[in-house]
């Protein structure tokens, strides 16, 4: 049974019995009896002094300080950066590529009708638009399309079909960006 449910169930037993007959019988509620509660309590738990002043500075950071703070340590502990549905979403999909793979290998003699598209380089002027571009196409935010960009020579889209392939790399062209279909 859960904290929260022994609450509940405590909270409405309350008024059934008198407040002198109360005993408390197991010592996990008679722990949690005198312990404030976690969601009535309004002062910090007391820790260490250095964590505390740790979270006081956390706490007084901007949101784009925070972001900065963040990418900090994920290269500092070298913390790699995970996609959206996390390690749940990318498990199912390796075992689609291993059969798609297969299914390419066996008729290598048949037109290649899907494409991988790689951006290759990119004219400095037109770097917004094409960070503009690419943020529409992959669905990035805003900064992870820079730092796609910035990162150049870099994969775009994969098992893309070749009309669909044509087309993004005529506009990324018009931009004046280059990219290659593998």
């Amino acid at each position: 049974m859960s904290l929260s449910c022994r609450y509940a169930a405590r909270s409405c037993a309350r008024p059934l019995r008198s407040r002198a007959s109360v005993r408390v019988a197991t010592p996990f509620l008679q722990s949690t009896a005198s312990a404030p509660r976690r969601h009535n309590a309004t002062e910090a738990v007391t820790t260490n002094p250095k964590i505390s002043g740790i979270v006081d500075q956390i706490s007084q950071l901007t949101l784009l300080e925070t972001a900065d703070l963040v990418s900090s340590l994920k290269t500092r502990l070298n913390i790699p950066d995970l996609p959206v549905g996390g390690f749940a979403a990318a498990a199912p999909a390796a075992p689609a590529a291993a059969v798609e793979e297969a299914e390419e290998a066996a008729p290598a003699a048949a037109e290649k009708t899907l494409f991988t598209l790689k951006l290759t380089a990119f004219e400095a002027g037109a770097k917004a638009k094409i960070i503009k571009e690419i943020k529409s196409l992959l669905g990035l935010s805003l900064v992870d399309s820079k730092k796609f960009v910035e990162s150049a020579p870099k994969t775009m889209k994969e098992s893309v079909p070749k009309d669909e392939a044509e087309k993004i790399m005529a506009t990324m062209k018009d931009l004046g960006a280059t990219v290659v279909m593998e």
